[in-house]
């Protein structure tokens, strides 16, 4: 790809983020001008603004009326959160970070590397500070898989995989807790509202489950010989081939395998509790329950690489799935959700940030003292 065209591609998703973050955030704005008019509590300019179904202003005097006063509106909402549950989230997701860079050891050491758990950390936080400027919520892998790629000169590919591996496994075992809680949220699916999207989560996670069983166990191609060849014909064919070879020597450790899945469903269950505790800050009425359905099957969409760290994608949906007649949940209270658990994840960005800043000069004097001795 020529880098007009890189530019291009980048430039038009961060676009259409900004786009979808804008769209929803004027929507609220203008329905909270609409509820203040309503309560008779929205004065403008000394005028009481009368906004109901037989008199309404103007569709330009109603964007500006929102966003005159649906910022103050968001701003209180945001402010509302009490500080001690703000604070537990921002510790859950250091903790679920933490888990993330167990799972990877076990990866590597079934991969025959030996990473210490200290660059292990460093790494993972450098690749969660890059999460949040790069498209999608998997941007990241991309740091992580250079800075693995240069822990040995003589295995780059081997490593490589080893954040592939992790990030299959992550997203298959995030897709597999939003299917299994389908049936205890049965009363959710059948609102119009997440009866779709969460069909296609359901659906998605069947295609995964299946990818993950041929990548790891491989088989086909002695069934059906043409199988290789078909895949050769896919969009980018030869790059999932090299994929579906390496995966498959994971296949032969699934204790590791099964110890990552394990891992990863500890930290879904710690991403559902940092949104938990900030919706009990927030007095939203939303079960734990509730969010084990709807927290990881809008994960799993904001991971598309849509938008950099998935921002409008992930606050229209909590808007969208949380406003269903089941929970019925005001729009300003689940947009604030959403931005204050994006806030406690771009905390801990910073402090990879940090990390980036203060360790890469020092590598990369360690990497040309090693290549130096080398030659």
């Amino acid at each position: 790809m020529s880098a007009a065209r890189k530019i291009w591609s980048t430039t038009w998703r961060i676009a259409v983020g900004l786009l979808l973050l804008v769209w929803i955030v004027h929507s609220i704005f203008v329905n909270e001008a609409r509820e203040q008019a309503g309560r008779g509590m929205l004065v403008d300019n000394g005028r009481q603004i009368t906004w109901n179904a037989s008199q309404q202003p103007l569709r330009s005097e109603q964007w500006r009326l929102g966003w005159k006063y649906g910022p103050t509106a968001l701003w209180k909402t945001v402010r509302s959160v009490q500080p001690l549950p703000l604070a537990i989230s921002v510790l859950v997701v250091g903790i679920a970070i933490g888990i993330g860079v167990v799972r990877w050891r076990v990866l590597l050491a079934a991969g025959g590397f030996n990473l210490s758990a200290g660059r292990a950390a460093e790494i993972s936080f450098v690749a969660h500070f890059f999460n949040s400027l790069m498209l999608g919520t998997v941007g990241g892998d991309v740091m992580k898989a250079y800075y693995a790629a240069r822990e040995t000169h003589h295995r780059k590919t081997e490593a490589v995989v080893t954040v592939l591996v992790d990030r299959v496994i992550g997203l298959w075992a995030m897709l597999v807790f939003a299917a299994l809680m389908v049936l205890p949220n049965w009363r959710l699916f059948q609102q119009p509202g997440l009866r779709t999207i969460t069909a296609v989560t359901f659906v998605t996670m069947l295609a995964a489950t299946g990818f993950v069983f041929i990548a790891f166990r491989g088989g086909i191609s002695k069934r059906w010989t043409r199988a290789r060849e078909a895949l050769r014909r896919l969009p980018k064919g030869e790059w999932i081939e090299r994929l579906l070879d390496a995966c498959r020597a994971y296949g032969k450790a699934p204790g590791a395998l099964r110890t990552a899945f394990c891992f990863s469903m500890a930290a879904n269950l710690l991403c559902v509790t940092q949104f938990w505790v900030l919706a009990r800050g927030l007095k939203l009425e939303v079960s734990f329950l509730e969010l084990c359905l709807i927290v990881p099957t809008i994960v799993c969409i904001a991971a598309i690489p849509i938008a950099p760290s998935g921002i409008g994608v992930r606050e229209n949906l909590f808007v969208q799935m949380l406003a269903i007649p089941a929970i019925a949940a005001p729009a300003t209270p689940a947009l604030s959700l959403s931005l204050l658990a994006l806030a406690g994840s771009l905390f801990w960005s910073l402090i990879g940030g940090v990390v980036y800043m203060m360790f890469r000069h020092k590598h990369h004097l360690a990497e040309r003292e090693l290549m130096n001795r080398e030659t």
